[in-house]
């Protein structure tokens, strides 16, 4: 059986290959946003609020997920392209199960901390006890969570992106209908919106147990073989996608404090807003960065610099035009996009439109940034995949929020992430010239 990893892409194979990983990762950011939407509308402002202030500590834990997935497929792929099957077999495994285990350390750290998490995370007096309710069930699946993830990346190494678009589809819209009927006719508030999400991690996570452990030929399980090496090279090599997931905690928790201190409650949730809504409008690029990795790796393990050239020139077109079309749409749906969340004429709403359009040039740079990221992953270098990263979503964002609110009060809370996606393009851009020789591919222009 022919790998689909071996073929001369062109721009339109490209696309269609990774279109479902693309989908996917919409979908997948669509949990977090229908969970937003709903929760606004059905249960309050305040309750939108908590949702944000727990997330710093769920993303840690898809930090971990991410990384897996994202790193260990480059290192399986890589030996899939070498031709050791077995190898990648037992490599799998054993990142599988290395998943299933951290996921039960957060899911510990749920029964015992919760609450004294909620209070560390910001939660004020108003927002605390919804801020517990939805950390606790969040992190007590969060070994299902951790799961997804890596079989999002995997499907794709396995050459069946279609199961996994499939799969997270019938999730994300099981999500969905569970967010409307607990929130809604069942009113079970913000308890209803985590355990609608978790539901739905369930979907992709055990469907994809079953998969590996009954497919026949290809990528699938085989018995765990420990290999501490192994595991340290598949996660530095994804640490850049942690870095971004981590920096992305981290940044969520200052946003939410800066802004609580210059416009209380109401700001928490304008700021979350404008969070959610680049989450969903960037996935468009992690999630086409994430299905076009497995072809960067495969090749460079099988010595196909030709492809490894063919395959970044169309990448680049396709990031260039997305990015423009990127920033064009979400100027012109600014309105549209508030109003999902929070209805004209309210004050969250007057703030988060206000900050939608100022933060809205960020999606020129995002692009690039993280396709460059993903690149440097596949290929093997987790160092400057991780330096981009951290530039991007904690380096040049930290500076940017503790300088500019003090210089342009709440204008500089929105305007930091548009000058930190700048000055990491400049940067991911540099990286690419100055390595272009290295892994054969011609100069950015």
């Amino acid at each position: 059986m022919k790998n689909r990893l071996d073929q001369d892409f062109t721009l339109g194979g490209l696309l269609r290959f990774a279109l479902p990983t693309t989908i996917m990762m919409l979908v997948t950011s669509l949990y977090t946003i229908v969970d937003g939407v709903l929760t606004a509308r059905l249960v309050g402002e305040n309750a939108l609020a908590a949702i944000n202030i727990a997330f710093p500590a769920i993303s840690v834990a898809l930090a971990v997920g991410i990384m897996l997935g994202t790193g260990g497929s480059a290192v399986v792929s890589h030996r899939m392209g070498a031709g050791d099957l077995e190898g990648a077999r037992r490599t799998f495994s054993f990142l599988a199960l290395t998943a299933v285990c951290a996921g039960a350390c957060f899911a510990l750290l749920a029964l015992v901390g919760a609450e004294p998490l909620a209070r560390l995370l910001g939660a004020s007096d108003l927002l605390l006890a919804d801020t517990v309710r939805y950390l606790r069930i969040l992190l007590l699946f969060a070994p299902l969570s951790m799961l997804q993830l890596l079989f999002e990346s995997f499907f794709v190494a396995a050459g069946k992106p279609g199961l996994g678009l499939g799969l997270t589809v019938a999730a994300g819209v099981t999500n969905a209908l569970l967010d409307w009927l607990y929130m809604g006719p069942m009113a079970m508030g913000i308890t209803g919106a985590a355990v609608a999400t978790v539901t739905g991690y369930c979907i992709p996570s055990v469907c994809g147990v079953l998969f590996f452990l009954t497919r026949k030929e290809g990528l699938r399980f085989a018995r765990p073989r420990p290999d501490w090496r192994l595991l340290g090279r598949a996660c530095f090599n994804g640490s850049s996608e942690m870095v971004t997931n981590l920096s992305t905690a981290v940044t969520t928790f200052f946003f939410n404090a800066i802004m609580m201190a210059l416009l209380g409650e109401a700001g928490v949730s304008a700021i979350t807003i404008v969070l959610y809504a680049q989450f969903l409008l960037v996935a468009l690029f992690l999630g086409f960065s994430m299905g076009v990795a497995p072809v960067f790796s495969f090749n460079q393990g099988a010595e196909l610099p030709h492809r490894l050239r063919a395959s970044f020139g169309h990448c680049i077109r396709f990031i260039l035009w997305a990015s423009v079309g990127m920033l064009a749409a979400s100027l012109l749906l600014a309105p549209v996009i508030v109003g999902v969340f929070s209805p004209p004429g309210t004050q969250v709403n007057a703030l988060a439109l206000r900050g939608f359009r100022l933060f809205a040039p960020a999606f020129l740079f995002a692009g690039l940034n993280i396709f460059s990221s993903a690149l440097f992953t596949a290929l093997g270098d987790g160092r400057t995949s991780a330096l981009i990263s951290f530039a991007r979503t904690f380096g040049f964002l930290m500076a940017g929020l503790l300088l500019l609110p003090r210089l342009l009060d709440v204008t500089g809370v929105w305007v930091a992430v548009p000058a930190a996606e700048a000055l990491s393009c400049l940067l991911s851009l540099w990286f690419l010239i100055h390595y272009r020789a290295r892994f054969g591919w011609p100069a950015a222009r």
